[in-house]
């Protein structure tokens, strides 16, 4: 069994907007043999107050925390997030503290009013990276059960998987490990020139209309393209385009009902994992089109 140190992020928890990511990615995990050590009292991973302008060094010093706790608890064990916004903020507290003594030293006068302290010397993965780097697709495929033939899905990577750190060996413009993996399961990964497209992030709260003309592009993308559904490694992109299609249709008079999805949603299902296991019955777009793979 391969153990990591796992932050879930504020959006995973119970009853928050991601809650069917974090029960599809436990189903996801057992059923592959991986265990996600939850680090004990993590907080908030600061993307939030970086958008409010909180300032560099407390969000910083906020994501920090969580390293220095995993390090007491884990040791020396790679911290896995499942949130594109959270394994962005990861990483770049990271380098920075690898990159920058100044930083560094200034992180640490936080951490020590907490106890705390980190060295910079962990390493932070987001789960697809542990997928493909660790599993690879040869193994992921290989627990095919119930293929999901002619079911045909849009792969959307979004910004925050793609920039500015990517997937290693991805291209910036044409990332395909989303693509991959539907292949893995059986399913057509259709063409997607917007796969990359920005849903308009945290504007969708405050610019609301603006960043439903970003979604309407990404959807009639998808729906031009033959998808019966859309997957996404990111929490505020499923989000976004799945609980705004109505607004959008609203707007602009269109129809769209497309079940917008999470790649472990996916993977459980074909592994034989049950409509709960793959939590397909907490979407706000319900996802018929599957049903004939339950």
């Amino acid at each position: 069994m391969k153990e990591y140190a796992f932050y879930p992020g504020c959006s995973s928890e119970k009853r928050a907007s991601a809650a069917n990511m974090e029960h599809s990615v436990q189903s996801m995990c057992r059923m592959l043999g991986v265990k996600l050590n939850e680090i004990d009292d993590w907080n908030c991973c600061s993307a939030s107050i970086g958008y409010a302008g909180g300032g560099e060094l407390p969000r910083m010093a906020l994501t920090a925390r969580n390293f220095a706790l995993s390090k007491q608890q884990f040791g020396d064990k790679t911290v896995v997030a499942t949130c594109a916004a959270c394994w962005l903020a990861l990483r770049e507290t990271n380098e920075r503290l690898h990159e920058e003594p100044a930083v560094k030293d200034d992180i640490n006068i936080a951490l020590k009013e907490a106890g705390l302290n980190y060295d910079g010397s962990l390493k932070v993965k987001h789960l697809v990276e542990i997928l493909i780097e660790d599993v690879g697709f040869d193994a992921l495929k290989a627990k095919v059960t119930k293929p999901l033939t002619g079911l045909k899905v849009a792969g959307y990577v979004g910004c925050q998987t793609n920039r500015p750190f990517g997937i290693n060996g991805e291209s910036f413009e044409n990332p395909l490990y989303l693509d991959e993996m539907i292949k893995a399961v059986g399913a057509t990964a259709v063409p997607f020139p917007k796969k990359v497209a920005c849903c308009g992030g945290a504007l969708a709260f405050s610019e609301n209309e603006k960043s439903c003309a970003l979604i309407k592009e990404i959807l009639q993308s998808a729906q031009e393209n033959g998808a019966d559904c859309v997957i996404t490694p990111c929490p505020v992109c499923q989000l976004n385009l799945e609980v705004y299609q109505s607004k959008v249709n609203q707007i602009y008079g269109t129809n769209y009902n497309l079940p917008i999805l999470y790649y472990s949603q996916l993977f459980v299902l074909a592994w034989g994992g049950s409509w709960n296991d793959a939590a397909l019955h907490q979407q706000v777009v319900p996802a018929d089109v599957l049903r004939k793979f339950a």
